[in-house]
């Protein structure tokens, strides 16, 4: 029985023994009964036909209720989705920004860094990049506009069964598909898990309208064999990640990315307007 439909029924209940206390009540005075401790008896069973109601009324603490607009088990969608293409120029990225890329410490970067339109990039050396160096040149703005092209494809795709997420993520194991946000999305109470099912050619797509956040020490787990060059994070605004946090997959801002001390990214992180900002991290293209 369900709370709505359980609650209804002790009110019922309730309602049958007063009006029968009102009547019993009226029949012993109009007998003139002088043994009052049947009155009390009476009046003890409409106390306790109070405290029955007080008891039948139930308020809902199960623990779903507690789990937000999230499903606690994200339901597996038929419609496979196709790899978002970065095409020849930003595919070879492990960090591409609009107005600047800056690190302090010992970052390192496996795969190319680009910049176009700005002109500034700081911090290499201390920081080693494994990679090509492309600043406001052909290349560079070549991979701005493959950027472009592949957050426009991200951020269009829809389905069916697209699923929605809100808020924190932190917890959840997200199979193959697309996954759509209006707001922001954090992984921040629990680590992250994408699992692939068994098909290492699985796509993951997360459209999130504005901020993506990892707090200190969470992490994106791989599950299933799942790849982080298959998991592409569209975001609309900007994103950060959290001291020693670690992430997978391709991010495609609209603003800036910025990465506190000791983060690392398996993947990308691609930033369509601002910088990508580094403080001793590992990045690795994917």
């Amino acid at each position: 029985m369900n709370d709505v439909s359980f609650s209804e029924g002790c009110v019922v209940i309730v309602e049958r023994y007063c009006r029968t206390f009102v009547l019993m009540q009226k029949l012993f005075c109009n007998l003139n009964l002088k043994k009052m401790k049947k009155l009390k008896a009476i009046t003890a069973t409409a106390i306790a036909s109070v405290v029955l109601m007080a008891a039948c009324t139930k308020t809902n603490t199960s623990p779903a209720a507690s789990t937000g607009t999230n499903p606690v088990v994200i339901p597996v969608q038929a419609t496979t989705q196709a790899s978002v293409s970065l095409g020849t120029d930003a595919s070879t990225m492990a960090v591409l920004a609009g107005s600047d890329v800056t690190s302090t410490g010992a970052t390192n970067i496996t795969g190319d860094l680009g910049l176009s339109p700005g002109t500034s990039v700081g911090g290499f050396p201390p920081g080693i990049l494994n990679g090509t160096k492309y600043i406001n040149g052909p290349i560079a703005s070549q991979a701005k506009l493959d950027l472009t092209s592949a957050y426009n494809d991200a951020a269009g795709r829809t389905c069916t069964d697209i699923v929605t997420l809100s808020g924190n993520i932190g917890g959840l194991t997200l199979t193959p598909g697309l996954y759509k946000s209006t707001s922001s999305l954090a992984v921040s109470s629990g680590d992250l898990t994408f699992d692939a099912k068994g098909n290492a050619s699985a796509v993951f797509i997360i459209q999130i309208a504005s901020t993506l956040t990892a707090t200190s020490g969470r992490k994106v787990i791989l599950a299933g064999g799942a790849l982080a060059s298959n998991i592409f994070w569209q975001v609309g605004s900007s994103a950060t990640f959290g001291t020693t946090s670690v992430f997978k997959g391709t991010i495609m801002a609209m603003q800036s990315i910025s990465f506190d001390t000791g983060a690392s990214l398996d993947g990308r992180a691609l930033a369509r307007i601002g910088a990508v900002t580094l403080a001793g991290n590992i990045i690795v293209k994917q």
